[in-house]
């Protein structure tokens, strides 16, 4: 097995685990700087909206045109008054787009590109977009993306709690507002492509979320019955048992679409496929990132305002705390729910406490906290041990 695999199932047995949840003010931080600098990026250069959204023309020269790309600017700029976007293709051809021009502006402008090129202006390709079709294109790309969000917060609140629905929405906005602010940062046009890749991403950040989100419940649908682990270690366990299988889904779908970002888009010119790629590239990177470190901790800091869960957090850390002032060691490390000895009697009856005879201590230690964030020193040789009564030996 390799040494992924191996570490992968060490994650998912509970045998190693990184705090996720305990950490998750870090991660926080790191979520909010980024958000920040995406949000900075559109303000300050905004989208480079294209002639879907605007409307405008696009004029497309034969291949291995006789002008340069700056002959082909400063041709458009004087006939129209605006600026052009040129790209050169990968056959050689120009592609010249210019964002709301008139249907009079359009023909001087094209007859004005067909005489430095030489050519008629019948035989230069053109394409018109009126300003109505852009305003249509915008709005259904505003409606779709706001029925998306509604059915998944109806669908994440029936098939898990209105919390997690909370969380998964918080994470669509994170991976969401980073497209966009990539977007601006780097001045891709936003075109119909765009919108597809922004929408295929939001869905795969979605899929990501619910696998993480159907671990985290199945560790703690029984949280109340056991005094081991608090319910923010429990859900960390979740996260643990999955966030290999989430980078290995995430590093497989990434490959392919950096071929289209990288190599197809550089060698074959672009246009749309280097559009959609670079909305699916940031967006696959961000919804990975934000199903483990943003997702699931939001949900945990929303439950652990419940009185049920502080009362339970309470219970177990005085549980720990009686240990250890009695010198007691704890039984095998294991899964929860999985301990041996007098705990797996808790896990079932949740009697442990009482068992205990001793009033419970206010814990000093955070809710969420990882059974490795408190000491476990050895018992003493002459002390009470747990398997054994004190007295004459038999």
């Amino acid at each position: 097995m390799s040494r992924l695999g191996t570490l992968g199932g060490k994650l998912y047995r509970g045998e190693l685990s990184y705090d996720f949840v305990g950490r998750r003010k870090f991660w926080y931080g790191i979520t909010l700087l980024v958000v920040i600098t995406a949000l900075a990026g559109l303000g300050v250069r905004g989208l480079y909206l294209g002639i879907e959204f605007q409307g405008g023309a696009v004029f497309t020269t034969q291949p291995s045109a006789p002008i340069s790309i700056e002959q082909a600017r400063e041709t458009v700029r004087e006939a129209s008054g605006r600026d052009a976007r040129v790209q050169e293709l990968g056959s050689g051809a120009l592609r010249i787009q210019v964002t709301e021009l008139t249907t009079e502006q359009s023909g001087e402008t094209r007859e004005a590109l067909a005489e430095e090129l030489g050519i008629e202006a019948k035989d230069l390709n053109v394409e018109l977009v009126g300003p109505s079709w852009g305003d249509q294109m915008t709005t259904k790309a505003i409606q779709g993306l706001v029925v998306f969000l509604a059915l998944v917060s109806v669908y994440l609140a029936i098939a898990f709690e209105w919390r997690m629905s909370v969380a998964a929405l918080v994470a669509l906005l994170h991976d969401l507002i980073i497209t966009v602010g990539v977007y601006a940062i780097v001045g891709f046009e936003v075109t119909p492509g765009t919108v597809v890749g922004v929408l295929t991403i939001l869905g795969y950040s979605l899929y990501d979320t619910v696998v993480v989100f159907d671990k985290v419940k199945e560790k703690t649908q029984n949280y109340t019955k056991q005094t081991r682990y608090t319910y923010g270690e429990l859900a960390n366990l979740g996260i643990n048992a999955t966030v290999i299988r989430s980078v290995n889904t995430s590093v497989v779908a990434l490959l392919p679409v950096a071929a289209l970002l990288f190599i197809g888009s550089g060698l074959l010119g672009g246009g749309m496929l280097k559009d959609i790629a670079l909305s699916l590239f940031v967006g696959l990177a961000a919804g990975t990132f934000s199903s483990i470190m943003i997702a699931t901790p939001i949900s945990v800091d929303l439950r652990l305002r419940q009185p049920d869960v502080k009362a339970h957090d309470r219970r177990v850390l005085g549980k720990r705390a009686r240990r250890e002032a009695a010198g007691e060691q704890d039984g095998a490390d294991g899964p929860a729910g999985e301990d041996t000895g007098r705990e797996d009697e808790d896990w079932e009856t949740g009697a442990g406490d009482e068992a205990d005879g001793a009033p419970e201590p206010r814990a000093a230690a955070p809710a969420g906290a990882t059974s490795a964030d408190v000491p476990r020193p050895p018992a003493a040789r002459g002390g009470r041990g747990r398997g054994r009564a004190s007295g004459r030996r038999r």
